[in-house]
């Protein structure tokens, strides 16, 4: 039996490359493993967007130049945002990698495991088993050029794929038993600039959201220039799309967003924040933030402080700013030092752990519907429209269902819940205005 093994850092996008690509080698007769060691084809998918997870990536590959010297036939294959246009580096790096693939390039691999062996195509679906949400990419690629990010240069210019395609792997991802798909891209809500006819990220929603044996539809990241009135209203409009935004911010200075090249000012951001809440009350609205961008003044930090303080997110990821070369933030002189970037960092999670901790309470009492993913230590875990998780016991196979659950405590982190058969798969409504 011939098996394979994926190794993956990054982000969801990269997870659904990841997952493309084991329904790929399925069809070709392969089987997963999760013992690397024993695999025949190994991939690592590689992210390069901050040092820490090419730092991961470069070790990974070191402990495979001594597996491929144990065992020479194996194929290790290196794919994702580290593999750029000029690969000579990597090769000298790491002799002991037979394929370098770019983001979403995989074909090379597919085409040199076909000529190795000769049995026929097998039925995919074992490749997805029976996960309940799936990750799909709708486009490839970014425009923005923001000067802190390394994504353009590495995943190129933005593409975006047609309605049709998106539609043909949904329905084939639904009738293997997703009941959640996740659309991705870059900057999501730019979808459709590149297509004929220019069809938005609305338009892919509507058609989606007719896709029976879908219950539920969700799309990350979006960003703030591009989040339309159009698409808040379809959001707002279309019972299987959840109620869930993840905002970037990225900082609450206008001095500091104009260096970072983001596109809006402060203002322009806190009212398209009052006009989802406005037509989504339930809205679960998240954000990122970059802590110690060069030139950040402690004044222009608590700027950003303060704006989070206002808007109380159901959650910020934040992240401490680290030079990727090849940017153009790279050339700019990184003069905060490490131990105040990291103060930094710390004053932002304790807020933001407070403001969590605040928003889940005053959920305990009411009932949500909730998205069951998984079994966990003898409880059922899932997520709510708005991307809370939730932990609840019941006695029944509720996998994959939608199920009532009253919650009756709260964490900064989850909710825990109850149910029992008189209000298990009823699903809660969800209050809607117009966006005006």
């Amino acid at each position: 039996m011939r098996t394979y093994h994926i190794w993956t850092v990054g982000c969801q996008m990269n997870k659904a490359d990841s997952e493309r690509l084991g329904r790929e080698l399925a069809g070709l007769g392969y089987h997963e493993t999760d013992q690397m060691g024993k695999a025949d084809v190994i991939v690592i998918n590689s992210c390069s967007v901050r040092q820490n997870a090419e730092n991961r990536v470069a070790s990974r590959l070191g402990i495979l130049r001594a597996l491929k010297r144990d065992k020479p036939d194996c194929l290790i294959a290196l794919m994702g945002c580290m593999v750029g246009q000029d690969q000579g580096e990597l090769r000298r790096r790491f002799p002991h990698v037979d394929l370098f693939l770019p983001p979403q390039a995989f074909d090379a691999l597919l085409d040199r495991l076909s000529e190795q062996q000769d049995a026929p195509a097998v039925d995919t679906s074992r490749a997805d088993g029976s996960a309940v949400s799936r990750f799909v990419n709708i486009m490839h690629g970014c425009d923005n050029f923001c000067t802190y990010c390394i994504v353009p240069y590495r995943r190129g210019r933005e593409r975006s794929r047609s309605i049709d395609e998106i539609l043909c792997e949904v329905e084939g991802l639904v009738a293997r038993g997703a009941k959640e798909i996740v659309f991705l891209g870059q900057n999501v809500d730019s979808y459709g600039k590149t297509l004929p006819g220019k069809p938005d990220l609305a338009d892919l929603l509507r058609e989606t959201n007719a896709v029976p044996g879908l219950l539920r539809i969700r799309f990350l990241t979006s960003h703030p220039r591009d989040m339309s009135t159009r698409l808040i209203q379809a959001v707002a409009d279309l019972d299987k799309v959840c109620e869930y935004i993840n905002l970037p911010v990225q900082a609450g200075d206008d001095e500091v967003l104009k260096a970072m090249r983001r596109g809006y000012y402060v203002d322009e951001y806190r009212a398209l924040v009052r006009r989802i809440r406005a037509a989504m009350p339930e809205v679960g609205l998240t954000t990122d933030v970059i802590v110690g961008f060069p030139g950040e003044r402690p004044e222009q930090f608590e700027s950003t402080r303060a704006l989070l303080e206002e808007l109380r997110f159901d959650a910020v990821h934040v992240a401490v700013y680290s030079p990727r070369p090849g940017t153009i933030a790279a050339r700019m002189v990184d003069d905060v030092p490490p131990e105040e970037k990291d103060r930094r960092l710390q004053v932002v999670e304790r807020l933001q752990q407070t403001i969590s901790m605040e928003r889940h309470q005053e959920l305990v009492g009411r009932t949500m519907e909730i998205l069951v993913e998984r079994q966990t230590g003898g409880k059922w875990e899932g997520r709510t429209r708005g991307n809370k998780l939730a932990f609840f016991r019941f006695d029944g196979d509720c996998l994959g269902q939608l199920v009532s659950v009253r919650i009756t405590s709260a964490s900064a982190w989850s909710l825990q819940g109850a149910t029992d058969e008189t209000n298990v798969f009823q699903p809660t409504s969800v209050p809607v205005r117009n966006v005006s």
